[in-house]
């Protein structure tokens, strides 16, 4: 065998044959350099590897702090036209307290009696008969607890008669008055009347008592 056909064979031995490459790299004193060659360049794998799980850990808190930053965008847009609309309301509400106001200064320079006659024409027509008054001395105070004259507003059509509470400004307890009122209406006439309150304001919970007393509510006459 000649010297270049030797050479050529040893490093083909060294390139395929790794029990021949690691006694050559032994007797050439080079076996501890190539074992931690080769551990060093698994440990840079392994490396390279944990650089890429981190990259991709990375790139997901990335992303999740992207849609975090969008959502506290859109809360803030929410919150900013929440504000807008608060405000919007609360502007509303002064108008509306405004209105009140001027309303009630109205109604208040004008006494009851005043306010009656001025719609009286108008109840007449709703309601299709005359407005009279029903008073009656309630000597057993059955509506105030107390002896008392009782005064309420009456319309008589053909066979019903309507009893009324016709005031600017209609509270919860006008409303249960007219309700006890009406009792000693019927204990007295034998006619049970219906009932209605005419008024320019009625406060909400007056509002529900005539739902729960069947009293008709009149605030725009038409």
């Amino acid at each position: 065998m000649s010297t270049a056909e030797l050479k050529r064979k040893i490093l083909e031995l060294i390139r395929e044959d790794e029990e021949f490459r690691y006694a050559l790299a032994g007797a050439l004193g080079l076996e501890e350099i190539l074992k931690r060659l080769d551990e060093n360049t698994k440990a840079i794998k392994s490396l390279q590897q944990q650089v890429a799980s981190l990259q991709q850990q990375v790139v997901s808190l990335q992303d999740q702090v992207a849609s975090m930053q969008e959502q506290m965008l859109s809360m803030q847009e929410r919150l900013e036209q929440h504000a807008k609309a608060m405000e919007e309301l609360g502007r509303r509400m002064e108008q509306l307290a405004r209105s009140i106001s001027a309303i009630g200064a109205r109604w208040g320079i004008l006494a009851e009696s005043t306010f009656r006659n001025a719609i009286k024409s108008l109840v007449e027509d709703y309601f299709g008969g005359k407005v009279d008054r029903w008073v009656y001395y309630d000597e057993e105070g059955e509506v105030f607890g107390h002896p008392a004259v009782i005064e309420v507003d009456l319309v008589v059509r053909d066979d019903k008669h309507i009893l009324m509470e016709v005031k600017s400004n209609i509270t919860k307890g006008d409303v249960y008055e007219l309700w006890k009122a009406a009792q000693l209406y019927e204990r007295k006439h034998g006619i049970k009347p219906e009932l209605a309150v005419v008024t320019a304001y009625i406060e909400d919970k007056a509002v529900e008592l005539c739902r729960r007393l069947g009293v008709k509510v009149c605030t725009e006459l038409r």
